[in-house]
C-alpha cells in the first residue's frame, strides 16, 4: 500500500506520542530519508512515499520510540549556531545551552581583547567540534585549538572543521595536559565538561543514558570532579590576561565560582543564567 507524506507523518507522530517521545522526530526523521527540509515535505504532502523509504523510515521511528536511540544519531548531524554539525554515538550531542556559552564568550572576548589581531583559544573536551568550529568562524582573530581524551571524537571533530571551513588545531590528550607538556599558554579557556553526578544518573532519560558516551556525561558523584582538576591546572595555562568559560549544570554554578574565586582571587567570576533561568554558565575573567 503506497502512502503519502501525510499519511506517514500522521503514522509516526502517533507512535512516538504513544511512546512518549516527541513528535517534531517524526518530521526531522522524514526530512532526513525524503532528502528534503521542512518546506519540501510540506510541499509534498499529498504525493506518495515509496515503499523503501518508508519502511527505512519506519524502521529508524522505532529505534527510536522503542529504542531510545536518538534522533540526532540516527540522521548523523545536530544544528548548532546556525550550521550542521556531524555527530555520533562517540561524541555528545550539541545542546542550545552551549550556543548560549559561545555568545557569553564571543561578547566578553570583544571587551577584554579589543583591538588584538591572535587570540589564543583552547576548548577543551571539544567533542564535536560544536564550541571550536563556531569560535573559529565567528571570529577570525581567534586561533583556536580544541583537546579531547577520545581520538575518535576528535575524528568527528576534525571532520566537521574541515566541512565547515573552520581553521581548528586539534590535540589529543587529557582536559589540559597537552598544553601543559607543550609549556603553552592561551588567552582564553572555554569548556563544556562531564557536570552530570554520577548519582543522578537514573533520573537521566534512556535515549541521553543509554546512548551518549558516559565520558561527556558524567563528572563524578557530585559533578564537580573536572571544575575541580580545571581549578588546579588553569593557572599553569592562562596567560596574566585572560577569560575561562565553562557551562555547569543547573545549580552548580555557586559552587564552581567559589573553586574559580579560590585559585583566581584577584579575578572577576561571575555566574550566568540560561534563557530558562537556570545558572548554566560560569565566567573567569583576569586582566593584567
Amino acid at each position: 500500500m503506497r502512502r503519502n507524506v501525510h499519511e506517514v507523518l500522521a503514522w509516526a507522530s502517533s507512535f512516538l506520542r504513544a511512546h512518549g517521545k516527541e513528535e517534531r522526530a517524526a518530521e526531522w526523521l522524514l526530512c532526513h530519508h525524503l532528502r528534503t527540509d521542512r518546506a519540501g515535505l510540506f510541499a509534498r504532502w499529498r504525493e506518495p512515499v515509496a515503499e523503501a523509504v518508508y519502511e527505512r523510515f519506519a524502521a529508524d521511528v522505532r529505534r527510536h520510540a522503542v529504542d531510545h536511540v536518538p534522533v540526532q544519531y540516527l540522521i548523523g548531524h545536530e544544528w548548532f549556531y546556525g550550521r550542521p554539525f556531524l555527530v555520533n554515538p562517540h561524541v555528545l550531542i550539541p545542546r542550545p545551552e552551549t550556543e548560549e556559552l559561545v555568545l557569553g564568550v564571543l561578547e566578553r572576548v570583544a571587551r577584554l581583547f579589543a583591538g588584538r589581531e591572535r587570540i589564543d583559544v583552547v576548548d577543551v573536551g571539544t567533542g564535536s567540534g560544536a564550541i571550536a568550529v563556531t569560535l573559529a568562524l565567528e571570529n577570525k582573530a581567534l586561533s583556536v585549538t580544541a583537546t579531547d581524551i577520545s581520538e575518535a571524537a576528535l575524528a568527528i571533530a576534525g571532520e566537521n572543521a574541515r566541512r565547515l571551513g573552520a581553521n581548528v588545531s586539534f590535540l589529543h590528550g587529557d582536559l589540559l595536559q597537552p598544553l601543559i607538556e607543550q609549556g603553552r599558554t592561551v588567552d582564553v579557556v572555554v569548556s563544556n565538561p562531564p557536570y552530570i553526578a554520577e548519582t543522578d544518573a537514573a533520573m537521566l532519560s534512556p535515549v541521553v543514558r543509554d546512548y551518549e558516551p558516559h565520558t561527556a556525561l558524567f563528572g563524578g558523584r557530585d559533578g564537580l570532579d573536572f571544575y575541580r582538576r580545571f581549578a588546579r591546572e588553569l593557572p599553569l595555562v592562562l596567560k596574566e590576561t585572560a577569560l575561562a568559560a565553562f557551562e555547569i549544570g543547573a545549580g552548580q554554578g555557586e559552587a564552581v565560582a567559589a573553586l574559580l574565586a579560590t585559585a583566581f582571587p584577584e579575578a572577576r567570576v561571575e555566574v550566568a543564567f540560561d534563557l530558562n533561568g537556570k545558572d548554566r554558565m560560569v565566567y573567569m575573567t583576569r586582566k593584567n
